[in-house]
C-alpha cells in the first residue's frame, strides 16, 4: 500500500494551505469606526500549518497503513485529529483567511442571505444552539461514543465511505469543541478562564471513560480489528495498548489547555486582590498621617 494512500487528503491540505496563505496576504480591512488595521499574528499561520500536517499525518501517511492491522495505530489518528490538529487549526484562526480570498460581490451575497434571509432562518437557529458550550460539549463526546460502538466501529473498516465520515465528523466538531476554550478571531469563546478550565476538563470525560473500558475488557471489543492482525501483539494486547494512547497523548493537550487557563484564571484573581488591598493600605498610610 502506497504513502499516498488517499491523494484527496493531501489534495484539501495543500488547497487549504494556499488558501489560508492567499487570504493571509491579503490587507486587513480596517475595524468599524477605527482607523487601525488589525495586527497580523504571525504564530497563528504556523499553528494553523501544524495542524495541517496533523491531518496528513493521521490520514495520509503509514499511520493510515497501520490502522489497518493495528487498533493502537487507529485510536493514534484519531487523537491526531480530535487531541492535536483541531486545536491548532482553531489557533491558526483560519476563519477571515479563508473567507477574504473570496469575491467580494459573493461575500456580500452570502453573507445577506445567511443573516437575513428567511430561507436560512432554520441554519441561524441550529448555528446558535451547537456554538453553545453545553452542545459543543455533547456533539464532541458522543461523536466520540458513538464511533467506538463495536458494531460502528467495525463499519469503518469495512467500508471507506463511513471511515472518512467519521474522520470528517472529528475534525469538523473537535473545532467546534476547542473553539469555546481557545481564541480565534473574529470569534472568542462565550467562557471565562475557570468556565475553560471546568469545560475542558469535562470535555475529556469521554476519552478517558474509553480508554478505562478498553483497558479493564478481558476480550477484544472490536472482532474485524482483532480479525485483521497479521502476527506480533495480540489482539488484547494490541487493544490495551490502544487505550494508553488514548489516556496517555490524547490527555497532553487537555492537560495543557487546563493548566493554562488555571493560571490566567489565579493570575487574575491574584491581580484582583492586590487592587483591593492597595487602596486599604493607601488609606491607613493617609490615616496614620
Amino acid at each position: 500500500m502506497d504513502l499516498l494512500r488517499a491523494p484527496w487528503v493531501l489534495g484539501t491540505v495543500v488547497v487549504s494551505a494556499v488558501w489560508y496563505w492567499r487570504g493571509s496576504r491579503r490587507p486587513s480591512l480596517r475595524a468599524v469606526g477605527t482607523a487601525s488595521r488589525p495586527r497580523v499574528v504571525p504564530w497563528r499561520g504556523l499553528c494553523f500549518a501544524a495542524g495541517l500536517v496533523a491531518v496528513l499525518v493521521a490520514l495520509d501517511s503509514p499511520v493510515e497503513r497501520l490502522a489497518d492491522d493495528w487498533f493502537w495505530a487507529h485510536m493514534l489518528q484519531h487523537v491526531l485529529l480530535l487531541m492535536v490538529a483541531a486545536p491548532l487549526l482553531v489557533l491558526g484562526a483560519p476563519w477571515m483567511p479563508f473567507w477574504r480570498p473570496l469575491p467580494l460581490g459573493f461575500r456580500r451575497r452570502l453573507a445577506r442571505a445567511l443573516v437575513k434571509s428567511p430561507s436560512f432562518g432554520w441554519l441561524r437557529r441550529v448555528a446558535r444552539l451547537i456554538v453553545t458550550p453545553v452542545a459543543a460539549w455533547l456533539l464532541f463526546d458522543v461523536n466520540l461514543a458513538v464511533w467506538h460502538v463495536p458494531a460502528l466501529y467495525d463499519l469503518t473498516l469495512r467500508n471507506n465511505g463511513v471511515h472518512y465520515a467519521e474522520h470528517i465528523s472529528f475534525v469538523l466538531l473537535g473545532l467546534l469543541f476547542w473553539s469555546q476554550v481557545l481564541d480565534s478571531p473574529p470569534f472568542h469563546p462565550r467562557l471565562n478562564a475557570f468556565g475553560r478550565v471546568i469545560y475542558t476538563a469535562a470535555g475529556s470525560a469521554a476519552s478517558w471513560l474509553l480508554a478505562i473500558v478498553l483497558t479493564i475488557a478481558t476480550t477484544p471489543l472490536y472482532p474485524a480489528q482483532s480479525a485483521g492482525h497479521k502476527g506480533g501483539l495480540s489482539a488484547l494486547g494490541d487493544q490495551q495498548l490502544a487505550a494508553g494512547v488514548m489516556l496517555g497523548p490524547g490527555s497532553i493537550p487537555y492537560a495543557i489547555v487546563v493548566f493554562y487557563w488555571l493560571y490566567v484564571w489565579l493570575g487574575a484573581d491574584d491581580s484582583g486582590l492586590r487592587r483591593r488591598v492597595a487602596p486599604r493600605r493607601s488609606a491607613l498610610g493617609t490615616g496614620a498621617r
